[in-house]
């Protein structure tokens, strides 16, 4: 009996003992835990500062895109505004020779100069409309394509090859940079 109870005594020291060690352990884990605790505080604050800076960051971004938006919209509206700016200081010169040709045909009487100077006139406009990547297409006898020609109408072929073909242009179909702008108006015989 008495070894039980020397036992007992011994396994409640060892009971005091690792109380007293759990004791110290948690003591000492109390600063750890405080340790812990300021470090996911000061994590939190590193997070909320990381948000900042990225909120920060997106409402430039924003801005800077609705800017970019801003200038290239009135940068289209000006373009429009001036798109034909090119094209008419391109003609300029010709409505000169027009000017000087119709001044020359008040005091001239020779007719053949006349058309001569009318010509030269329509040449230069012509070439300066081309540079500017207008250019004319023929329909005459080639076969009817309604992407490129207006069928005014229909009128009976001379002969079995015409049938389906352009026999008559009323008005010049162009194209501008290999764009319709005007359909051909023509006669198509069938």
């Amino acid at each position: 009996m008495q070894d039980e109870i020397k036992k007992e005594n011994e396994e409640n020291i060892v009971k005091d003992e690792n109380v007293e060690e759990n004791a110290t352990e948690s003591q000492e884990q109390s600063p750890t835990n405080e340790e812990d605790s300021k470090e996911e505080i000061s994590e939190v604050d590193e997070l909320k500062q990381e948000i900042g800076e990225l909120k920060d960051k997106y409402i430039r971004l924003y801005s800077e895109f609705d800017n970019y938006k801003k200038r290239t919209t009135k940068e289209r509206i000006e373009l429009f505004k001036t798109a034909g700016q090119d094209i008419l200081t391109s003609l300029l010169p010709i409505i000169d020779d027009f000017e000087r040709t119709m001044k020359s045909t008040e005091s001239s009487d020779d007719l053949k100069a006349i058309k001569e100077g009318i010509k030269l006139v329509y040449n230069k406009f012509n070439t300066t409309l081309e540079q500017q990547g207008l250019k004319a297409f023929s329909a005459i006898n080639q076969e009817f394509d309604a992407d490129i020609h207006e069928a005014i109408t229909n009128i009976p072929a001379p002969n079995a090859k015409m049938k389906g073909k352009v026999l008559d242009e009323v008005e010049k179909g162009y194209k501008l940079h290999d764009k319709v702008i005007r359909f051909a108006k023509v006669v198509v015989g069938e």
